[in-house]
């Protein structure tokens, strides 16, 4: 059985059994401005712009507003290299939860595919922004292990010594993580264990609207 075009997509057929219950890409703006953090960079040169003009005043108000725009000009040279390196790597990523696993495809120049059953899944978290985007981070089991390179920028920002897989970018967080939550405690209770239900964190203290639709914006 195939889905999604599961030939070019998966490195292999779904098992017999197994069921497609979310797949979708990350929004590249979502990823330029929270994984890439165009927001720190515009504001570190729009600062420096200002920097530079003031120390540039003494000379002239022509001097002080070459030195400003030519510190702009740098800062959207850098953050058009941001975008595209962004909008590149959603627009070859790909996610997908099936009822027995987790699915990551990622890679600009050279595409790679991480299987995570859910046996090797320890714990789950969701982070909701105010606007209902953000993402799921997964932590692996003892002894499975991804380098925190080869997952970046689909990995939890910091966790160096023990990198977490992360779909980031996602515009509908929490539908994906009550997806991915129900799918964990279902396949843990076939398995006769137990496991704690995804976690979320929210950037305020109310309850973060969830969309209704089960696909992430491309």
């Amino acid at each position: 059985m195939k889905a999604i075009n599961l030939e070019k997509l998966l490195p292999e057929d779904i098992p017999e059994g197994e069921r497609i219950l979310w797949h979708g890409r990350p929004n590249w703006i979502l990823l330029l401005r929270r994984a890439y953090r165009a927001d720190f960079v515009a504001g570190y040169f729009a600062v420096l712009a200002i920097w530079n003009a003031l120390d540039a005043s003494s000379v002239g108000a022509e001097a002080s507003a070459m030195a400003a725009a030519r510190t702009l000009a740098i800062g959207v040279a850098a953050l058009a290299l941001l975008a595209l390196l962004a909008w590149a790597s959603a627009r070859t990523a790909l996610f997908v939860i099936t009822s027995r696993r987790v699915v990551m495809k990622i890679g600009v120049a050279l595409q790679v595919f991480y299987n995570l059953p859910f046996s090797q899944i320890q714990n789950a978290a969701v982070r909701v922004e105010n606007d209902g985007s953000g993402e799921v981070t997964l932590r692996l089991a003892p002894g499975k292990r991804i380098g925190y390179l080869n997952l970046w920028p689909f990995a939890r920002p910091f966790r160096f010594a023990d990198p977490e897989p992360a779909l980031r970018g996602l515009t509908n967080a929490a539908r994906v993580g009550e997806i991915l939550g129900r799918a964990l405690v279902a396949a843990a209770n076939e398995r006769g264990e137990a496991f704690t239900t995804v976690s979320e964190t929210s950037a305020t203290a109310t309850e973060t609207p969830v969309e209704t639709g089960d696909a992430v914006a491309a």
